[in-house]
């Protein structure tokens, strides 16, 4: 794609999405009185309907076909593991914002690339030497930054490995994502995927966290509808739930996944950065600046591998 045929408004929303995505842990750290799966739950919830009018429009636009093709079984399990997937990766990085710090948090719950190249290499799929280079440095990186599990209080083992565990569920929503965006209209997806993730999110802090239906609370499952939670639910549904994902979802029309993986590299030096701006986040310390920028480093080498390998074949 000729980048001189990108219309600026693309690169505006990705700049908005791209904003929105970071912001979305340190507004979820400053809703601290809540359990981490309710408060997940809620922003899932909250979503939920924002998506709902649009997928109703999508869906009486169809034509027969394609609505046909959504109810086969088949895709309707896909849809069922995306939003398993989906929340578990929320579950696992919400207990992660509580148990360690936010730029750990979004470290590690954003190195799905690696966990890509990790799976490669356990099913035997040959991996580029880009992409093999890219995951040791990514490695590197994140055994350099957990040494502030000594120095920094904030900082837990077990937080970092809550956040990458979400990095891992977030791979099979990828995955499905993958397989059913190729003709399924955006929404059609992304409203059942996104209720199944809040469903189950709300179930489990139910049996977890001890939340249910008395009254209107920081304990209750639709507590967000309270005037002290509803302006930052709000702000994650419309926000990270709208504009962020829709937003990246919409600018591929223009750019290529390519620009919008490495865009997004910039999730946790920006939400770090929000995070300290709304009080919600230290500076991080020394170890995890060095290790981070070294992950990012890696990540970086493993997103751009399989472009960079097609540019060398085409030379040859």
């Amino acid at each position: 794609m000729d980048r001189g045929s990108v219309p600026f408004h693309a690169w505006m929303i990705l700049g908005a999405a791209v904003v929105a995505v970071s912001s979305a842990g340190a507004v979820l750290q400053s809703i601290d009185t809540v359990p981490p799966l309710l408060r997940m739950s809620w922003r899932l919830q909250a979503t939920s309907l924002v998506l709902f009018p649009f997928a109703i429009i999508q869906w009486n636009r169809m034509d027969e076909e394609i609505r046909s093709n959504v109810l086969l079984p088949q895709n309707m399990m896909i849809i069922l593991a995306s939003g398993l997937c989906l929340f578990l990766h929320f579950g696992t990085w919400g207990w992660s914002l509580v148990h360690t710090s936010l730029t750990h948090s979004l470290l590690f719950v954003t190195a799905h690339p690696l966990v890509f190249v990790i799976g490669g290499a356990i099913i035997g799929r040959p991996l580029l030497r880009k992409q093999s280079l890219g995951a040791l440095i990514g490695f590197v990186g994140a055994a350099l930054a957990l040494v502030s599990v000594s120095n920094d209080a904030e900082v837990t083992l077990l937080g970092d490995l809550a956040a990458f565990a979400g990095a891992i569920a977030i791979v099979g929503y990828l995955s499905a994502g993958r397989e059913l965006r190729s003709w399924m209209p955006l929404f059609i997806y992304a409203f059942p995927v996104t209720l199944i993730a809040g469903i189950f999110l709300t179930l489990s802090s139910m049996m977890l966290e001890g939340t249910g239906f008395d009254e209107i609370s920081s304990m209750s499952t639709f507590g967000w509808t309270d005037l002290v939670w509803l302006p930052a639910v709000a702000y994650l549904a419309l926000g990270p739930g709208l504009i962020g994902h829709t937003g990246i979802n919409g600018v591929l029309k223009w750019l290529p996944p390519i620009v919008i993986s490495v865009s997004v590299l910039i999730e946790p030096i920006l939400g770090t950065f929000i995070g300290i701006l709304i009080g919600t986040a230290d500076y991080p310390d020394y170890w995890t600046l060095i290790g981070g920028s070294i992950i990012m480093i890696g990540l970086y080498l493993v997103i751009t591998a399989e472009e960079s390998e097609q540019f060398d074949d085409t030379e040859e």
